[in-house]
């Protein structure tokens, strides 16, 4: 193990993206995952339409629409909630937008498991220089050395320059920096099995993708895994300090759930492990950074898993952070230094806010699908997903994104039968209105600085951006719109762009 720019610990979603993200920017980068391989665990079982404009970016979109699984689409997904399966069955508003999304991004929400999406970010991550080692635990990072443990004991030390932790929600690097949670905090143990279970009796020909269900206990579901009813995963809520359950124990949970005394067979998750356990609750860190660390991901900020909230949001912290991270250790626009601290901050205070917004919103979702009591108020999740807007607590719902600093810069359909969304990524954008020539001299010197290139825009699509024909918008690598001016004698900036 030689050393790396940038450390990352933890190989799930989160973890994986920021190797991608990073690996893509030409950072030398280095993963450990504590674990000896991937955990064969469906949990998020789709991929929202931000997500899969960052994987586009790299090359992985095209991947993820091949392994798609042959399951119900957004508009056709049924959730119910009921006593067991078997009985009466109340269908509940999955507060769907499908359809109002697809008309704000070039991509589609897509089902695909979690377990499959994790593999094809380890394969694209090795394929861009990324270094991933399973069965390696960071057991300390100090002045610039992470103490690595490998297979079989071994020990290894390596220099990084800056660490980034997607550890997940009992984060060991958050705690050794003794960094607090803010939040309702932790509410219980999800265990969780996948199963194979014939529970077409207890359907009695009724349609179900997720049923919310009072029967072993609190907070169980089922949520199925064909189209067939015979593949499912089992949860319920759990004791953290009991005994793992057996096998006999574990198929009577099952059957007690489904209503009905059918054969039950316990697929394995990880090698050796059937049962696991995953912690649910709603909290924040109270910072993203200490000094060379970031924390993203679970890490960062935990949610509840109703709505698909956690997953999506660790996939925009590594978005965010890799550029960053990219440009300062490039020394982009002088980029070093204080200037490049002062960015690396911008990373806790543009996303935090955005964790908190995020997690207000997947418990309120928790809340009214399980039946608790009454939730706050519901946004539809693509304003949750696209809308939010840092150095606002306030986001823009979706159908409203025209070009405003601190906004995702919306999709527009270009001439060329690209998306807008397709000009971001490597570098700062300006988009120029059609009679935006001005901007060439005006911006000449900070477009190289930024290492940004020009393009302009028809008169619709200038529209679309909010700039008349002679105004201009930067959009930064992350497709974040860091200042507009409606003439080169008029503009705004965003806090922290």
């Amino acid at each position: 193990m030689r050393d790396c720019e940038v450390l990352v610990v933890g190989g799930g979603l989160t973890g994986l993206s920021c190797a991608v993200f990073l690996a893509w920017h030409g950072v030398d980068c280095m993963l450990v995952e504590r674990h000896t391989d991937l955990l064969r665990h469906p949990r998020q079982r789709s991929q929202v339409p931000r997500s899969l404009e960052l994987f586009r970016q790299v090359g992985l979109e095209p991947r993820i629409q091949a392994a798609r699984i042959d399951f119900a689409g957004p508009t056709e997904y049924v959730a119910v909630r009921a006593e067991t399966l078997a009985a009466e069955h109340t269908r509940l508003d999955q507060q769907d937008d499908a359809r109002r999304s697809a008309a704000f991004s070039p991509c589609t929400g897509t089902p695909i498991d979690q377990d499959t999406v994790e593999e094809l970010l380890r394969d694209r991550a090795r394929e861009l220089g990324a270094r991933i080692h399973f069965g390696t635990e960071l057991r300390d990072f100090e002045d610039g050395w992470a103490h690595l443990r490998g297979p079989g004991g071994v020990d290894r030390h390596v220099r990084a320059r800056y660490l980034v932790a997607a550890d997940g929600a009992d984060s060991p690097t958050r705690r050794r920096l003794g960094i607090k949670t803010e939040g309702p905090g932790d509410f219980y143990d999800l265990l969780s099995l996948m199963i194979e279970a014939d529970l077409r009796p207890a359907l009695g020909g009724r349609t179900v993708h997720m049923a919310y269900l009072d029967r072993p206990g609190p907070r169980t579901f089922l949520m199925a895994l064909d189209r067939d009813g015979r593949r499912w995963v089992f949860g319920t809520a759990d004791d953290p300090d009991a005994p793992t359950p057996d096998e006999r124990r574990c198929v009577e949970l099952v059957q007690a759930a489904a209503g009905i005394p059918v054969p039950v067979r316990i697929r394995p998750q990880i090698p050796g492990t059937t049962v696991t356990r995953f912690r649910v609750g709603a909290s924040v860190a109270e910072t993203f950074r200490s000094g060379p660390v970031f924390l993203i991901g679970d890490a960062a900020h935990l949610m509840p898993p109703t709505g698909g909230f956690g997953g999506a949001t660790g996939v925009q912290d590594a978005h965010n952070l890799a550029w960053k991270l990219a440009a300062v250790l490039r020394g982009d626009a002088g980029l070093r230094g204080d200037a490049g601290e002062a960015l690396l901050d911008t990373y806790d205070e543009e996303r935090r806010p955005v964790a908190h917004f995020t997690m207000r919103q997947a418990l309120a979702r928790s809340k009214f699908r399980f039946g608790d009591e009454e939730p706050d108020e519901i946004i539809d999740r693509a304003t949750v997903m696209l809308g939010y807007r840092y150095g606002s607590s306030t986001p823009v719902d979706a159908a409203d994104l025209n070009g405003q600093p601190g906004t995702r810069a919306p999709h527009v359909p270009l001439p060329d039968g690209r998306s807008t969304i397709d000009l971001y990524g490597s570098g700062f954008v300006l988009l120029t209105g059609p009679d935006g020539e001005e901007w060439a001299g005006e911006w000449a010197k900070a477009a190289e600085a930024l290492s940004a290139t020009a393009f302009s825009l028809e008169p619709e699509a200038a529209k679309r951006h909010g700039i008349f024909p002679r105004g201009a918008l930067l959009v930064r690598p992350d497709g974040i719109v860091a200042w507009r001016g409606l003439s080169p004698a008029k503009s705004t900036r965003t806090h922290g762009c």
